[in-house]
């Protein structure tokens, strides 16, 4: 079966509407642009097809837009979902409750599951489609066009694969799934996301589809060890929150709101990604059952540092009560 039609068949089987690729519509746009600048201009009268220019003003005007919008669609109904679902999962008491009540939703576990489910191959498909129609423009026009709006769609923050709450999801899969198999219940029947070392260094991983494979680097590029209190900045890098703190040039007591818009990620150099952060609550808790042993040495030296930072900025905030 083509992608596109099985593409289609799975965006009409979902429950509820959700925004998609207009996949069809977007292969249409390519092929008038093709046809309207087939011609038969080869002297020895041969067929040939010319395709059109490399900035074509027929493709560029719709195709690019069209598709940036429906990115932007996906990216923000696939956040808003995960975080109402993990914001759930990780509420508790009344809380919770208040929660169910107030999203008007029915309270159940395997719903949450199925819930989360939905919204990993709802993020990883739609990566597929917007990969292969890109894939397909750059195939018409002989040029690298496509590629360059992938990473226009990176800075802008509308790339799927790379939302922080896609990480959360698959954290929150592999937690349910190992919290079932200690209890002694039936595994959780999500089995696409896992948790990998390789030379001692985790990788969270995610493949429900033949041609997409999502791994991610769990290695906090600043301290190289594992990322403990792990956060993920707005460019979709993930550091300690300690690190982060000092990339971004702020003590722990202010916190990353308090960083300068001017402070860039160390490793992508873009500026203002420290106000948008989110803390990745869900890989924490996957990370401190699996490295136990790291993470309680981790977790006696942050909090030693910690103490020290906060002592540090009271004496400072004393000093200039007093005018010394």
């Amino acid at each position: 079966m083509k992608f596109c039609k099985k593409y289609q068949e799975y965006m009409q089987g979902q429950e509820k509407k959700l925004p998609g690729v207009g996949f069809k519509k977007l292969k249409k746009i390519l092929k008038n642009c093709r046809r309207e600048f087939q011609s038969k201009n080869d002297v020895h009268g041969v067929l040939h097809n010319q395709t059109c220019p490399q900035h074509c003003p027929v493709c560029d005007g719709t195709f690019f837009p069209s598709l940036l919008k429906e990115m932007s669609d996906i990216v923000g109904c696939f956040n808003e979902r995960a975080q109402k679902l993990l914001e759930l999962h990780l509420a508790s008491g009344f809380r919770k409750y208040f929660i169910w009540f107030k999203g008007k939703l029915q309270g159940s576990h395997v719903a949450l599951i199925q819930e989360g489910k939905d919204l990993v191959n709802y993020a990883l498909i739609n990566a597929v489609a917007i990969r292969k129609i890109l894939k397909k423009y750059d195939k018409v026009h002989f040029s690298k066009q496509g590629q360059a709006f992938k990473s226009q769609a990176q800075s802008m923050h509308i790339e799927i694969l790379q939302s922080p709450w896609l990480c959360e999801l698959m954290a929150f899969h592999i937690n349910l799934r190992e919290t079932k198999v200690k209890s002694g219940m039936t595994p959780a029947s999500f089995e696409g996301c896992y948790l990998t070392f390789n030379d001692g260094k985790p990788f969270l991983s995610c493949e429900l589809f033949d041609s997409v494979k999502l791994d991610i680097d769990l290695t906090c590029s600043i301290c190289l060890d594992t990322v403990f209190d792990p956060v993920s900045l707005t460019c979709g890098h993930i550091f300690c929150y300690m690190c982060a703190c000092s990339a971004a040039s702020v003590s722990i007591v202010n916190g990353l709101k308090a960083a300068e818009p001017k402070e860039k990620c160390p490793l992508c150099r873009e500026a203002g990604v420290y106000e948008g952060f989110v803390h990745l609550d869900e890989l924490s808790i996957l990370l401190r059952r699996s490295c136990s042993e790291y993470w309680e040495q981790r977790l006696q030296m942050e909090r030693a540092e910690r103490v020290r930072q906060a002592k540090e900025h009271w004496e400072s905030q004393c000093r200039a009560f007093v005018g010394v």
